[in-house]
């Protein structure tokens, strides 16, 4: 019934990873409750927060891009990026002024210093490099 990985490697099969040993190091992070977003805004110096829905397309559409940015040298490990889904947290989306999908929140220490709205590529890689420098 089952075949051992040997006889998988022979047949030229072993160049597809069968299974991930561990789950990948997330470079976006997902915040949970309107707290972790404040801790996390607090205590790291740059951030950009993603505000965006499970049934909004364009989010849908920026998020891998949103991805690779954040594991580009540039950025990692300068600018902290994080996620929300409005939905999920209504009572923060209100307090921040979330009105559009998807909507991004640029910190520096603790301040809010800018906001974007709408899925632009150029233009969000083009803000996050005027934040980050």
């Amino acid at each position: 019934m089952f075949r051992p990985a040997s006889s998988i490697a022979r047949q030229g099969v072993a160049s597809q990873r069968l299974f991930h040993a561990s789950r990948p190091a997330l470079a976006v992070h997902y915040v949970k409750t309107a707290e972790e977003f404040k801790k996390v805004v607090k205590e790291q110096e740059k951030v950009i927060v993603d505000c965006f829905a499970e049934w909004c397309g364009p989010c849908k559409a920026i998020a891998p891009i949103l991805e690779r940015t954040s594991e580009e040298a540039e950025f990692k490990d300068k600018v902290h990026f994080v996620k929300f889904d409005v939905d999920e947290l209504p009572e923060l989306s209100r307090e921040l002024g979330i009105r559009a999908m998807p909507t991004f929140l640029f910190y520096k220490n603790g301040n809010k210093v800018d906001e974007m709205i709408g899925a632009n590529p150029p233009v969000l890689l083009q803000t996050l490099r005027k934040h980050n420098a």
